[in-house]
């Protein structure tokens, strides 16, 4: 089987649609997850510090084993890998309800799930953002992003709100089932996938230390050479300082600051406002895209991102907030999903796994670990709302460092060009 023809949507597209259904049933495991860990530790410990470690804990093994995880992945069969990480994630999320129908469950081991769960999950990103280009076709990894986000945007606007009320009927621990049910669906579409998500034809010399650590100094070298990537990769950073900070301390906050408290239809619909904006991003990026570049769109949105990111924890209604935490996931997401695609646009299919689990590791492994860290450090200080502040201002710093960076130059010296060439000939060259 080839790729997808250009002209051809992915939805036409058999395998696309295989790989789409197991990663929207992988996400929706991973969904309930990240909100039932958060409250598991809430309701055993009350502690507003360890219900922010456990969004550290999910966020550092992409610090600890990106760019290791990206070097292997682009040497290895990326099926094999997705398999084998979804298969080994089932049977690690089934310790929890087993451990809660025993009687057992502990902080401790909620929160090795939320570090163990997670250092799967870098293999697996590692091979399905390198399946990508060669799934569908580089002239098709926009659509293809945006519609796989928008499949989960799905997830986030419906599941929680559900989590919310099946809460009131069941122990957080038993929803977990659902989640290692949704990871073996997800390896078996997976394994049927037919079509080569690698190059085959590619060889490799002899896995060494030696060799291991050639290959990871590439992709950081490419990462770090290319002005785009670079640059989106900071301002990337610089965002999920403040949202790793936010979502830490986020079933705090709506318990604590808008009086909702951990369950319930109100608190379903304070959690998935975030995905509301999330699938309205997802759905006007291709559009955005083929009317302007890369670089414009995310000078344009981060400073909206920035603003709302202030106003959100200052919104004291819970129906407001829902509406202010929406109105600022359009704009974070669109720069998200952006910055992915655009990666893995400019990036040689050789690389595609070490640049990407490197941005993902210096975005999501250092800013969103560091915002999770940083608000369990401060929030007994400062407070919940006060901390949230606090964070989001990196939100200010990524807009002052976009402006100042290639972007802004790659914008100006492209102005003339004609803007349906932008979406896939980056404006910034290495």
């Amino acid at each position: 089987m080839t790729a997808a023809a250009p002209e051809q949507s992915v939805l036409r597209d058999p395998a696309f649609v295989r790989y789409l259904v197991a990663r929207t049933l992988s996400g929706a495991g991973n969904i309930i997850t990240l909100i039932v860990l958060p409250i598991l530790v809430y309701r055993i410990s009350g502690s507003a510090s360890l219900t922010a470690l456990v969004a550290a804990c999910e966020a550092a093994p992409y610090f600890v084993f990106g760019l290791v995880a990206g070097a292997l992945t682009d040497r290895w069969n990326r099926r094999t890998v997705m398999v084998v990480a979804d298969v080994l994630g089932a049977g690690l999320v089934a310790t929890l309800p087993l451990a809660h129908w025993l009687g057992e469950v502990t902080v401790t081991h909620v929160l090795v799930v939320a570090f163990l769960g997670p250092t799967l999950g870098v293999f697996f990103d590692g091979a399905v953002f390198g399946a990508i280009p060669t799934l569908v076709g580089r002239g098709r990894i926009a659509e293809a992003n945006s519609i796989a986000w928008g499949a989960q945007s799905l997830n986030e606007i419906l599941l929680p709100s559900a989590v919310g009320l099946t809460l009131v009927l069941l122990a957080p621990a038993d929803l977990l089932v659902l989640d290692a049910l949704t990871f073996a669906a997800s390896a078996a579409l997976v394994a049927s996938i037919t079509r080569p998500m690698h190059d085959a034809t590619r060889e490799h010399p002899p896995l060494t230390t030696t060799v291991l650590l050639k290959d990871i100094r590439e992709g950081l070298a490419f990462l770090v050479s290319h002005p785009g990537v670079r640059t989106m990769t900071i301002v990337g950073t610089l965002q999920c300082l403040a949202g790793g900070g936010f979502v830490a301390l986020m079933v705090v906050w709506i318990d604590r600051s808008l009086d909702v408290g951990t369950e319930g239809l109100r608190f379903g619909l304070v959690y998935g406002a975030w995905a509301v904006g999330g699938l309205l991003a997802a759905s006007a990026l291709p559009r955005l895209l083929r009317r302007s570049s890369p670089e414009r769109i995310a000078l344009v949105a981060l400073p909206f991102s920035a603003a709302a990111g202030l106003v959100v924890p200052l919104v004291p209604v819970w129906w407001a907030a829902a509406l202010a935490l929406a109105v600022w996931s359009v704009a974070y997401t669109v720069i998200v999903i952006n910055a992915v695609s655009y990666r893995q646009v400019v990036t040689p299919e050789p690389l595609l796994g070490r640049v990407n689990t490197a941005g993902r590791m210096l975005s999501w492994g250092l800013g969103w670990t560091g915002g999770a860290v940083l608000a369990g450090v401060l929030v007994g200080a400062l407070g919940t709302v006060a901390t949230m502040e606090v964070l989001a201002s990196f939100g200010v710093v990524a807009v002052l460092v976009a402006w100042t960076s290639p972007l802004r130059r790659a914008v100006l010296t492209s102005s003339g060009e004609e803007s349906g060439d932008r979406s896939t000939t980056p404006a910034v060259d290495p």
